[in-house]
């Protein structure tokens, strides 16, 4: 990161290549529209390239690249929000849908995860799917590590639920 600071393109390229899986699938795992992910990547990238100059050389630059994925990810909510009214349709609500899948069988992870509200199912999927530390997710988040565990905590409680009701053993 400090190379790609001071202009470098093969670091700028090395960054690209080495951190666009793991933040696609942050993406995917919040909004679970490919189309709309890859959007949000590229908008990431935009931004991590006009704040590439806040970042300071000693911290760890994943928390402070998925504090911006987190940004990005709010801003377009809030966009499609304001452009949908305050109703937001659905043809089933996503408790209702991890319910008829759970009782079909069939349960995936974007299944479970779209029964999660949205706070935990960021911490769920900066956890898991990123491979974040606790402390990583808190800094990323702006909340503290102590909430961070207590969302996941009630987290998985539901998902072990959901898993239980599904007839699957955990």
């Amino acid at each position: 990161m400090a190379r790609y600071q001071q202009g470098d393109a093969a670091a700028a390229g090395m960054l690209v290549d080495a951190l666009s899986p793991p933040i696609f699938r942050f993406f995917l795992g919040q909004v679970r529209s490919r189309e709309l992910a890859d959007d949000l990547l590229q908008d990431f990238w935009l931004r991590i390239h006009t704040a590439r100059h806040t970042y300071r050389a000693p911290e760890p630059v994943l928390p402070w690249m998925y504090a911006i994925a987190r940004r990005v990810r709010i801003d377009q909510y809030r966009k499609s929000r304001n452009r949908s009214g305050r109703e937001l349709q659905m043809e089933k609500l996503p408790e209702v849908a991890a319910q008829e899948a759970s009782e079909a069988g069939n349960v995936d992870f974007e299944t479970l995860l779209a029964a999660l509200p949205e706070s935990q199912r960021e911490v769920i999927v900066m956890l898991k799917v990123s491979g974040l530390s606790v402390e990583e997710v808190a800094r990323a988040t702006g909340s503290s590590a102590g909430s961070v565990k207590q969302k996941a905590h009630r987290a998985y409680e539901k998902l072990r639920t959901l898993l239980t009701g599904a007839g699957h053993a955990v």
